[in-house]
């Protein structure tokens, strides 16, 4: 019991995790929902069941059963457009919403009344109703693309009809063609469902609604379809048809070639006009060639402008071509009998042309060299042209070729070659201008009419300097600037050699003022050792009175000698000089030449404090 109360939560506050794990449903405008929500517990099923909108946190009961204790066999009650039945046997409850509109959206619940805990959900699930859907109208048309896949809800309503064998249809020539059925529910109660290659059906006996599905969708597979019934008395009777419409997607790129094949299967449609038309609007279909009228016995074919129409009456298969393509033929085509006033489609396709673009960027007075590919077998002997666009005009003719002669054309400042071999053509442009900016074509030129086959985007920049520039045709944009690289290239050799000097320099003015310094300290040192005192006065000569030699007190010849010199006040001529001169500095003496040398060095004597 103390469960039942924790479940009962969710729906007073829709807000709760536990509501919001249940099921989405996503509905149109005018259709119907059908939920199934099923109960285990075995005492539930005299239990009365309720479909409740949670609104504000707070249920609004919409419908409800009866007591099954009371009423065992009143399960079912509707009110409004909601049904509720109980089925006991399944032990499920199948709730049915009519003719849904947007502002059904919101939170719903199976419940169960619970005399002690009010009621308590079984499931819970958030409706969101969309406007506006017209596979839901009788007998609609819908339109696929290639690969995509078809869904469609054929309801039945008669009461016995759930046991009944249902089946998807193809109709040809007012013909049923049974591509998947259901077997018998009364034989096989739970064997509602069925595939068969790439087309499933089930029957969804509570909701009384048979679900198609088709995968992998082809243009072939357009065509019309029914689900239907199949009755002894009656055959297959038909609960909703549909017209399937195909789209093959074919891409192509500018001036390439398009090859179509629209099969039909009825004799015959031989003897029919084959038409190739271009959409417009949702209804109308402008044709662009039609076949003449054809015999069984003769194939036909007819060729307007760039389109060419076969009508293969023997394998009866209707071939389209269409050559020279360009992005203006992108759109959607069709193939049709044609039947006044109502043709009969027997496929579409959705063509997209894509365009060739290159991109340059040039310097005024520079040049330009453009290069354009193509097919050289099929458009070797067309001429070429080169023309610029305008705004609102058609493109303008600056350049063309000759295919009949070889030489290269030149007009004004406009040079083409046409090189019919490889299949490029190329275009120069010289002595570029601020003007010249725009975009161009490279074009095929035939019969006063220009065939595109590659767009180019020009710019030019204001600078001096001259650079060509050429590219490749292709399908994606290419810049080229050659002035901008060549000047990038001096300024970066500028700067590289304005720091290699600026080195040089220093290392050069660091070199100079060591050699200067060590120099000066050099003639300082020798003139230190030459430096002599001179007396000219011979009263500043002192004459030596008598000496006194102090030997040192072992014979070492490093050791320094010591003479105590006593000098008179007065030198006689006949007096030795002394001189105190470095050993190399001493002359060889002379015979007659009274000279003594000595090294003199000063020694401080004590001072006697006491006077």
């Amino acid at each position: 019991m103390e469960l039942r109360a924790l479940l009962l939560l969710p729906l007073c506050f829709p807000g709760h995790p536990a509501q919001t794990a249940d099921a989405e449903e996503r509905q149109w405008e005018g259709s119907t929902l059908c939920i199934q929500c099923p109960y285990t517990e075995h005492d539930n099923y005299w239990q009365q069941k309720a479909w409740v909108r949670v609104r504000d946190d707070k249920p609004e009961v919409l419908v409800e059963t009866t007591n099954s204790r009371q009423y065992p066999y009143a399960t079912r009650a509707t009110k409004g457009k909601v049904t509720i039945e109980d089925k006991h046997t399944y032990r499920t409850v199948v709730i049915t919403m009519t003719n849904l509109q947007a502002e059904d959206s919101g939170t719903y619940s199976c419940a169960l009344l619970s005399y002690n805990y009010g009621y308590v959900p079984l499931k819970t699930i958030s409706l969101n109703v969309f406007k506006g859907h017209p596979a839901q109208t009788p007998d609609a048309e819908e339109r696929q693309w290639e690969g995509s896949t078809l869904c469609i809800q054929c309801p039945y309503t008669e009461h016995d009809n759930y046991w009944q064998q249902k089946a998807w249809v193809r109709v040809r020539d007012d013909k049923p063609e049974v591509l998947v059925k259901t077997t018998n529910s009364r034989q096989y109660p739970y064997a509602t469902r069925a595939t068969k290659g790439k087309v499933t059906i089930e029957d969804n006996v509570f909701c009384r609604t048979v679900v198609i599905t088709m995968t992998n969708l082809q243009a072939e597979d357009s065509g019309t379809y029914s689900c239907a019934l199949l009755s002894y008395n009656y055959g297959y009777v038909l609960l909703k048809t549909i017209s399937l419409n195909v789209f093959k997607v074919l891409r192509r790129w500018e001036l390439d070639s398009l090859s179509v094949q629209c099969p039909y299967s009825t004799l015959g449609h031989s003897t029919e006009t084959k038409v190739w038309c271009r959409r417009q609007g949702q209804t109308e279909c402008k044709a662009m060639v039609r076949t003449d009228y054809p015999s069984t016995l003769h194939n036909s074919k007819a060729l307007e402008g760039r389109t060419l129409i076969q009508d293969d009456t023997q394998n009866r298969i209707i071939t389209i071509t269409m050559k020279k393509l360009q992005a203006q033929d992108s759109s959607v085509y069709a193939c049709e009998l044609y039947r006044y006033p109502h043709p009969t489609r027997i496929m579409e396709v959705k063509l997209s042309v894509s365009k060739r673009t290159q991109q340059y960027s040039a310097k005024e007075l520079g040049n330009v060299s453009v290069q354009c590919l193509y097919n050289a077998t099929d458009y070797g002997a067309v001429s070429k042209a080169w023309c610029k666009e305008e705004d609102g005009k058609p493109c303008t003719i600056l350049a063309y070729t000759n295919w009949s002669t070889s030489r290269t054309p030149q007009q004004g400042r406009v040079t083409m070659q046409d090189n019919t071999q490889q299949g490029i053509v190329t275009v120069t442009m010289e002595k570029l201008q601020a003007q010249d900016s725009g975009v161009y074509w490279c074009a095929l030129y035939e019969h006063d009419h220009l065939f595109r086959m590659v767009e180019v985007t020009l710019n030019i920049s204001d600078a001096l300097g001259e650079t060509t520039l050429s590219g490749t045709a292709g399908t994606s944009s290419t810049t080229l600037s050659g002035n901008t690289t060549a000047l990038s290239s001096n300024v970066n050799t500028f700067i590289l050699i304005s720091g290699v000097l600026s080195i040089l320099f220093i290392l050069a003015l660091i070199s100079s003022v060591t050699l200067c310094v060590r120099r000066r300290k050099q003639l300082k040192r020798r003139g230190t050792r030459q430096e002599e005192d001179i007396y000219e006065k011979p009263e500043d000569i002192a004459q030596l009175d008598s000496t006194e030699r102090i030997e040192s007190p072992t014979d070492d010849s490093k050791d320094p000698k010591y003479v105590t010199l006593n000098f008179k006040s007065r030198l006689s001529s006949e007096d030795p000089l002394y001189c105190n001169v470095e050993r190399s500095q001493a002359h060889k003496k002379a015979k007659d030449e009274n000279v003594e040398y000595a090294v003199i060095a000063l020694k401080q004597l004590p001072t006697n404090d006491k006077g």
